[in-house]
């Protein structure tokens, strides 16, 4: 049977997260393709709470974050470490939740319609930023501390999916 992510809008915002969670995980059990992963991450999430961008960007040569698996508008291909939500969130190493994307200092436009943005980091088992998962929203404040909960719980998922020896 194919999966789906359409999850029921009558939830909360938490149950879906925790409807989706789940499903995700089965999903990717047993598959440690980078690409693969992080591809049917990018769908999931968008099919599942509808957001406007969802993708992944991932470490090159500790020089760049390098555009990975997305689902959305076209995207920037590279971001240098420390410039904009995704760099910065690579250099700091921890989640960056944005309200309003225009009072970000030295945010990246890679689209207008982007309005507000949550970026959570990909970790290595050692803590070494693999990647970040970048999410945007075409309206204001669309994210809070229940997505930032939730959000780097299915990023550990993917890491430890994906980064563990």
């Amino acid at each position: 049977m194919e999966p789906s992510f359409n999850i029921s809008s009558t939830l909360s915002k938490a149950e879906r997260y925790e409807v989706f969670t789940k499903q995700f995980t089965a999903l990717i059990e047993g598959e440690h393709n980078v690409v693969s992963v992080l591809a049917n991450a990018a769908a999931a999430l968008k099919e599942a709470f509808q957001f406007f961008w969802v993708g992944f960007y991932l470490v090159n040569n500790e020089e760049w974050l390098s555009l990975g698996p997305f689902q959305g508008t076209i995207a920037c291909s590279r971001i240098r470490k420390g410039r904009g939500v995704c760099g910065m969130a690579w250099q700091e190493a921890h989640t960056f939740l944005v309200p309003d994307v225009d009072q970000f200092p030295g945010h990246i436009a890679c689209s207008s319609k982007s309005r507000s943005e949550i970026v959570v980091p990909l970790l290595s088992p050692t803590g070494c930023v693999q990647g970040v998962l970048d999410i945007d929203s075409d309206q204001l404040n669309a994210f809070d501390e229940t997505d930032r909960l939730h959000l780097e719980t299915i990023c550990r998922i993917l890491s430890d999916n994906l980064f563990a020896s």
